[in-house]
């Protein structure tokens, strides 16, 4: 089975599942689906894992990310969604996950975004806290390494370096409000 062909939970706009679908499907018809992803953060709170997305990716191929990411499947929660995907993409097991942000997001139609109306997604945000190792899933991540928040504001505005525009609404977030959370909660 090929990732279009993956059946995902379909919500409707107001973030309440109400059945599923194949992958492909829910990208063709523009569907509102879920996604949750975990920014993971340094023990010392100081620097973030930063990586591109594989090339050959369905959606968003080859682009930069901060986000350990993905669907939600039918029947999971965002935090087992946050869970599984952070395990699987980089190899992070066994921490906790804080919540840091819920929000519905669109995406313009373009290239890796869906079809005629673009992505149609609840956003589920956390963050997790760990030196690693950060072992990357090929399927999902090209490259990767650790960046200080200063260096993923930067990459967020550097017009050559295309950001993910769906873990853009997550990492802006979280530098917005990285003064309010602080360190890595003891």
């Amino acid at each position: 089975m090929t990732s279009a062909d993956e059946v995902i939970a379909v919500y409707d706009a107001a973030g309440t599942v109400v059945g599923s679908a194949p992958r492909a499907q829910v990208y063709a018809r523009s569907l509102w689906h879920g996604s949750s992803g975990v920014i993971l953060r340094s023990t010392d709170g100081e620097r973030v894992y930063v990586h591109r997305r594989a090339d050959d990716k369905l959606v968003m191929p080859g682009l930069w990310d901060c986000v350990a990411g993905g669907v939600v499947d039918p029947g999971e929660t965002p935090l087992d969604t946050a869970t599984r995907e952070l395990a699987e993409e980089l190899g992070v097991r066994g921490v906790a996950l804080h919540p840091l942000l819920a929000v519905a997001w669109e995406s313009g139609p373009g290239p890796g975004l869906g079809g005629p109306a673009g992505l149609r997604c609840h956003l589920f945000g956390f963050e997790a806290f760990s030196d690693g190792p950060v072992r990357h899933q090929p399927s999902e991540v090209a490259e990767g390494g650790w960046r200080t928040n200063a260096q993923l504001a930067a990459l967020l505005t550097d017009p050559a370096q295309p950001f993910a525009p769906d873990s853009r609404v997550l990492a802006e977030h979280f530098l917005a409000t990285l003064g309010e959370r602080g360190r890595h909660p003891r």
